[in-house]
């Protein structure tokens, strides 16, 4: 089987995946999304997300959308992006792959807390 691209994932693109886990998003909301759900550790600027988001794209990760979740406020120019069930099987695949090096890093003692 030949290897993928984006395996292990970037953490830029495992952030964008996380991020539309739960809805369709544009650009400028995943960006913001990334900083929210790391707690501002993590800010993508925008060569990285829309690299990173076009290596999903090219990967059949994530598709365009054909808007967000309150068409209301659609911006023709801007796109949407949602995570396919192959980016879903991906980002899950590399969150248990993250949770088994945590635990690793635990048992090591590198690591102490309630994180995994």
């Amino acid at each position: 089987m030949p290897k993928r691209k984006l395996d292990p994932l970037p953490a830029a693109a495992f952030h964008i995946m996380v991020s539309l886990a739960d809805e369709d998003l544009h650009g400028y909301e995943i960006m913001r999304r990334v900083e929210e759900q790391t707690g501002g550790r993590t800010r993508l600027g925008p060569g990285t997300l829309y690299s990173s988001i076009q290596g999903l794209l090219e990967a059949g990760f994530i598709a365009e959308a054909s808007s967000g979740a309150d068409a209301r406020l659609n911006d023709e120019r801007r796109r949407y992006y949602r995570l396919t069930a192959a980016g879903r099987k991906a980002a899950r695949e590399e969150a248990e792959r993250l949770a088994h090096l945590l635990r690793v890093a635990r048992a090591r003692k590198i690591l102490k807390g309630e994180y995994v």
